[in-house]
């Protein structure tokens, strides 16, 4: 892991701040786990600058805990056994959170991690990462990218209009219940496209727009708020309108108000010092997962069916724009 200059200079107070949080499951973030198998390891010691390494004789990759997966380090060891024979090395599977795979990625101790979009931008300025590859989904309704939305009761006075201003609007004093501050679905990309409109000039003036502000922790409490009528509405990823999230009847109650496309999928990303051509030998092994005989080892893990290349630039774009216009580091 090859890290700049001046990365070398903030990667203790940026390691700190991402220390402080973990992507969940359901796009939120939440409290480091004690016992997380990466997170035991994680130290704060500054990066050191390393040249590419010429000869990789092992691999370690990290499957971060969500908590729609169940048995991950089964499945994730199954995954890293199959990359171990195509690759003709050892293999080594680890599971932790994202914040500790970041970590691990930066203190050379993690050549490949599973992260979503905005650890992503993260292992990118701490390890200088990439993501190459991103995951598809069934429930994604753009193929690698999905929808944040905004979702009210079935039975709710709040119409969709023909245009974005127009329905968001309707939330002017509003019981508002967001998935957690650092999700992205369920915040960053409701509350940008709430600046985009006009209604608050950053994530710190939503009081000043809603009657009530609240957090669910995650996409299920976010959306039993309003089930409840705890909430007017919420902000959630398209997929938590489904099992295992809430169930077909909860979901029977509840529509959506508005939908924000582009959010950027999950993807893997690799380390810069893992040198080109055994970097394209990971790619297309872990792109071998997507053939019938393999795919189900991919499915087990996150649901997902299908693995593709990404620029990640072009990828992260939404987040990186949504973030800065909300006033908020990646």
């Amino acid at each position: 892991m090859s890290v700049r200059k001046k990365g070398l200079l903030a990667a203790g107070a940026a390691l700190t701040a991402l220390a402080g949080f973990a992507v969940s499951t359901f796009g939120g973030l939440e409290p480091i786990t004690a016992n997380s198998t990466i997170s035991q390891q994680v130290n704060q010691q500054a990066p050191t600058l390393l040249a590419q390494r010429q000869n990789i004789t092992s691999l370690t990759v990290v499957f971060p805990s969500r908590s729609d997966s169940t048995d991950l380090q089964n499945k994730a060891n199954a995954v890293g056994a199959f990359l171990s024979k195509e690759l003709g090395i050892p293999v080594k599977a680890q599971v932790g959170d994202d914040t500790a795979a970041v970590e691990a990625l930066r203190a050379n101790r993690a050549d490949v991690a599973f992260l979503s979009s905005r650890p992503a931008l993260k292992a990118e300025q701490l390890a200088n990462a990439r993501l190459y590859l991103a995951e598809v989904r069934d429930n994604y309704s753009g193929r690698y990218t999905y929808s944040s939305v905004f979702v009210v009761p079935k039975n709710s006075p709040l119409k969709s209009r023909n245009n974005a201003k127009g329905t968001l609007e309707q939330l002017r004093g509003k019981r508002m219940a967001f998935t957690s501050p650092t999700s992205g679905s369920g915040f960053i990309f409701p509350t940008s496209e709430l600046v985009k409109q006009g209604f608050v000039p950053d994530k710190d003036r939503l009081n000043g727009f809603f009657g009530q502000v609240s957090y669910g922790g995650n996409y299920s409490k976010a959306l039993q708020a309003v089930l409840r009528g705890q909430a007017d509405v919420a902000a959630v990823s398209e997929y938590a309108l489904n099992p295992p999230y809430i169930t077909a009847e909860e979901k029977n109650q509840l529509r959506v108000l508005h939908r924000i496309a582009g959010v950027p999928a999950h993807g893997i990303a690799i380390d810069d010092d893992v040198p080109a051509p055994m970097r394209e030998k990971i790619i297309n092994a872990l792109l071998k997962l997507n053939q019938s005989q393999n795919n189900q080892l991919l499915r087990n893990l996150y649901n997902s069916t299908e693995l593709v290349r990404v620029d990640h630039n072009r990828h992260l774009a939404p987040v990186r724009n949504a973030l800065a216009s909300i006033g908020i580091e990646p």
